[in-house]
């Protein structure tokens, strides 16, 4: 038989078995099971990702709404998302170069032959991206070289409120003397070709549309809204922009070198332009889904100048020049469009003046568009 105190120790060993088998099994389902409160932190913080994603998509949906608010009895709004388009654009530029002494005034222009291209584009809302293709090489004629040197990139924004356009151009060195005055010559060399000249400009321009209500430059430029009564509106806008010319004036006639002013002898100009220019657009509807725009834009220029001379005598002239001169944006088009189809026609030139004391170049670069194309499928408000 067992004693009294051999019972009570069997007995706490029963219980501390017991204690001690309830334990694991609860550390084993701690370990099995996921932490509650880690779970909750993951939760939350997946809630607050979806609430950011949520107030952002209202917010950007609110800015496009402020953005092309408009006044529905002067313009329909666009009531597609998406656009296609057939283009045929010809791209066009002109520099005049001017030297000024005690004989007056002598000057020389340059431009090469205009370059068409036919592109297809896509457009969403408010933009447009497509890609184009030389015409020449459509028709498989060959180019020069110096034709093959040209490069064009351009983005354009339109909507209600304001614009932004991105260019970069390069010429090639196809130019040829369109003008000249103040050479004493026996023989005319207008028209001759002239492989000496060569331009890279690159910059961005955005302008304020303040009558943006009632006044629309995407009806005019990006087809994608319509003008319905005849409006005009004053215009504010900024332009920066960089630009390198390469000239080398020992590849003139000899007749023409022999008569060159030295401030006219130099081989590299660069200059920074940054402008603020001010202006008017006028959209006149003059018949049904049909619309003319005009819009000039002067501006006020600062240029940040230096010319590189290889002149011995003109070594002078290597130096930073500031100076303040007046540039010329000018906009026009025309256009049918019916909401669903449209056709038209636009036109945009940039014109930057630089002048010195002695020396002055005007270049004027720009683009001629015909277009035709059409708008699909409608935004959820207007189905």
């Amino acid at each position: 038989m067992l004693t009294r105190p051999l019972l009570y120790i069997l007995f706490l060993f029963f219980c501390q078995s017991i204690v001690a088998q309830t334990e694991k099994k609860d550390s084993l389902r701690l370990i099995e099971q996921p932490i509650p409160k880690e779970k909750t932190q993951f939760a939350e913080l997946a809630d607050d990702i979806k609430k950011v994603f949520h107030l952002s998509s209202k917010g950007l949906h609110k800015v496009g709404h402020q953005l092309n608010d408009v006044d529905t009895t002067f313009i329909s709004p666009n009531k597609y998302n998406f656009a296609f388009m057939l283009e045929q654009s010809t791209w066009f530029e002109h520099y005049r170069l001017g030297g000024n002494n005690q004989d007056g005034n002598q000057s020389i222009s340059f431009a090469p032959n205009a370059n068409a291209k036919i592109g297809i584009y896509f457009g969403w809302r408010w933009i447009f991206l497509g890609v184009s293709f030389d015409i020449k090489d459509l028709l498989g004629k060959a180019k020069s070289e110096h034709q093959k040197n040209r490069k064009e990139i351009v983005f354009n924004l339109y909507s209600s409120k304001f614009g932004v356009d991105l260019y970069s151009r390069k010429t090639g060195s196809d130019f040829k003397i369109t003008s000249y005055s103040n050479f004493n010559l026996d023989k005319d060399y207008t028209d001759t070709k002239f492989e000496g000249f060569e331009s890279k400009i690159k910059g961005i321009n955005a302008y304020w549309i303040f009558n943006h209500r009632r006044f629309s430059y995407p009806a005019a430029f990006s087809q994608s809204t319509n003008q319905r009564r005849s409006c005009g509106s004053l215009m504010a806008g900024f332009s920066y922009s960089q630009h390198r010319i390469s000239f080398n004036h020992t590849l003139l006639p000899q007749a023409m070198q022999n008569q060159l002013r030295p401030s006219l002898q130099f081989h590299k100009l660069k200059y920074t332009d940054y402008n603020i220019s001010i202006g008017y657009g006028y959209n006149w509807v003059f018949a049904k889904n049909c619309l003319l725009n005009i819009s000039l834009l002067p501006a006020i220029g600062f240029k940040k100048a230096r010319i590189n001379d290889q002149s011995e005598e003109n070594k002078d002239w290597k130096k930073w020049i500031k100076d303040m001169n007046v540039d010329l944006i000018t906009r026009a088009g025309i256009t049918w469009n019916n909401s669903k189809y449209y056709i038209g026609a636009s036109l945009v030139l940039h014109t930057y003046d630089y002048r010195k004391q002695n020396f002055s170049m005007t270049n004027s670069f720009g683009s001629l568009r015909i277009y035709m194309g059409l708008n699909f499928l409608k935004k959820k408000e207007y189905r």
